[in-house]
């Protein structure tokens, strides 16, 4: 299988889905290698670098893509396979915003408070170890991190000619920030126009569930992927983001409060369980109910992401969207060695 490498320049960064036109038509099936830029877009390289001084907001988070994949329309299903992730610099950064992430009043939670300090960590990353070093800026501790890639934002064009910003994760995708996003995972999202336009971004070179600050090890990405297409009504109207690996089944959910992000991903886990093994309502929901985990992807978002996960080894084995998911896999074992 060849692989089309795409590297995109400065202007050709999309910083919302919808409303950006597309950078290259590719076919169902086809292998691609994307490099993608880190979410601070090259403002933040050192430790003095700022996020109030250097960070541009019109120009954060920007995207590969998209990429309009031939025969989708809506009703159909985009599979992304991953394949591969690797840190594309030798260096990650972090950083605490002012009145951004998980522990700070934000301009929805609001507080009569000065902001945290404006704070920057970078993360040098050793390739032989395959670690990335967490230098404390008020103390002497370093501390060696595996590195653990994955992708921040991973989404589709909006239904009914939306256009949203890259930081917001919905049901199109987007940025969910969830460790899940990895390689082996193939990412099922459903096709809302001609085309899908689906772009991907925000690596990161590793993150807590949470992404509690609000930035990951932010950091340049090459990914390799395979892209491919289930027509039809194998994705019904209104479903959420769906992942599957060799061992789980997960749905993304996204929205606040938190516990409404929950609701979404658990009620999509439950259509997909009557789907899979024959199931009533009532019986998924018991099921479900006994066997998922519940890894929060980030609480930081405009939205927040939470992942419904099932383990596969507790239940009988089945096939999604045709075994597609297994299907992709062993494609992507005959690319060979990245």
């Amino acid at each position: 299988m060849d692989v089309v490498e795409f590297t995109p320049t400065f202007e050709q960064f999309a910083y919302t889905f919808g409303g950006a036109a597309p950078v290259m038509r590719v076919r169902p099936g086809t292998a691609l290698r994307l490099w993608s830029e880190d979410a601070f877009n090259h403002a933040l390289t050192g430790v003095a670098d700022l996020s109030s001084e250097k960070v541009d907001l019109r120009y954060v988070n920007p995207q590969t893509g998209p990429f309009w994949v031939e025969g989708a329309e809506p009703g159909d299903t985009l599979a992304i396979h991953f394949v591969d992730l690797t840190p594309a610099r030798d260096w990650g950064v972090s950083a605490a915003i002012p009145f951004f992430g998980g522990l700070t009043s934000t301009d929805r939670t609001a507080m009569i408070q000065e902001a945290l300090p404006d704070t920057t960590w970078i993360y040098h990353l050793d390739r032989a170890k395959s670690t990335v070093a967490f230098e404390a800026r008020h103390s002497d501790l370093v501390v060696e991190l595996p590195v653990a890639p994955m992708l921040g934002t991973v989404g589709v064009a909006p239904a009914a000619g939306e256009v949203r910003t890259s930081l917001v994760p919905e049901r199109f995708g987007g940025n969910m920030d969830s460790p899940e996003m990895r390689a082996g995972t193939t990412c099922f999202l459903p096709v809302n126009v001609e085309g899908a336009l689906f772009s991907i971004g925000d690596g990161h070179y590793r993150q807590g569930e949470g992404e509690a600050c609000g930035t990951a090890v932010e950091g340049a990405m090459t990914t390799t992927l395979i892209v491919d297409l289930v027509k039809g009504g194998a994705s019904p109207a209104g479903t959420w983001p769906r992942l599957e690996t060799d061992d789980h089944w997960m749905a993304v959910g996204s929205s606040r409060p938190m516990e409404d992000s929950w609701r979404i991903a658990q009620v999509e886990m439950v259509r997909w369980f009557e789907q899979l093994y024959g199931l009533h309502t009532m019986d998924a929901y018991q099921l479900l109910s006994q066997i998922t985990e519940v890894p929060v992807a980030n609480v930081v978002d405009a939205n927040f992401s939470v992942v419904v996960k099932a383990a596969k080894g507790l239940l009988p084995a089945r096939d999604a969207f045709g075994g597609i998911h297994a299907d992709l896999r062993a494609r992507a074992a005959s690319l060979g060695p990245m």
